[in-house]
């Protein structure tokens, strides 16, 4: 089976909504390939390595959540972007980005598979003045430990995750938000969080988890967006009978 490109990026694009959020590149199609889409292949970041998987598996599309044309870049098409967008050109590859409009999604995003990993029922947005918050803000159905946490974050994620212990409490309430969020602990904290959980970690982070009282869990910007890109492209799998196929990359960052 297949479907057009063109009906394919109709469908995300009506469900993602990306138009509602101001983000640091372009989300939806950023190199167009053939008409038809019968493969699709998906990972977190279009690198080369994933690029030339996708090749090899003959996809027709590649979906990711880390894409091409991020502000501030040069926008000139040389050396390693001028051989990812070439490989993906010669082989008729699409290639499909979402950033924030898939860490938003209430359902497929990387927050809410997060969430569903570690068994955190949702209750708010992480951003209270945003609808469409990146990130969220939730409780546990019992209390746990920070150590508790760390190892269920290391089974679910097979990372282990660096912890900056901001005391010797318990966990019920914890916020979140994957990726490079670590500055979000300001909103964590004045949500009342026991624990905030996100992808990196910066120096300051430390300081600000310790004298604030929170416990920090810094789980890798990799392993915390590998889950959204995966639902999004078994969302399409059964929508449009087409084949899907994760493919991983490790990256330890």
């Amino acid at each position: 089976m297949s479907v057009k490109l063109t009906d394919l990026v109709t469908y995300i694009n009506e469900m993602l909504q990306p138009e509602m959020f101001k983000d640091y590149c372009p989300n939806g199609l950023q190199v167009e390939g053939g008409a038809d889409v019968s493969t699709i292949v998906s990972g977190v970041t279009a690198s080369q390595a994933l690029i030339d998987k996708a090749v090899e598996m003959k996809a027709d599309v590649l979906l990711v959540h880390h894409g091409f044309f991020w502000r501030g870049e040069d926008s000139c098409i040389t050396k390693i972007k001028k051989r990812r967008i070439k490989a993906l050109l010669e082989n008729d590859i699409s290639l499909l980005a979402y950033h924030l409009p898939l860490d938003a999604h209430p359902s497929l995003g990387n927050n809410a598979q997060l969430a569903d990993k570690l068994g955190i029922r949702i209750t708010s947005g992480l951003e209270l003045d945003n609808p469409r918050s990146v990130g969220n803000f939730g409780c546990f159905s019992e209390s746990i430990t920070a150590d508790e946490l760390a190892q269920r974050i290391d089974s679910a994620l097979g990372r282990k995750p660096l912890l900056i212990a901001g005391g010797d409490h318990v966990i019920q309430n914890v916020a979140w938000c994957t990726g490079g969020a670590q500055g979000y602990i300001d909103k964590a904290i004045a949500l009342g969080a026991d624990a905030y959980i996100s992808g990196e970690i910066s120096e300051s982070t430390v300081h600000t988890a310790r004298e604030a009282g929170i416990h920090y869990f810094a789980a890798g910007h990799h392993a915390t967006e590998r889950y959204g890109v995966q639902a999004l492209g078994e969302c399409l799998e059964q929508e449009f009978d087409v084949k899907h196929h994760f493919v991983e990359i490790s990256n330890p960052a």
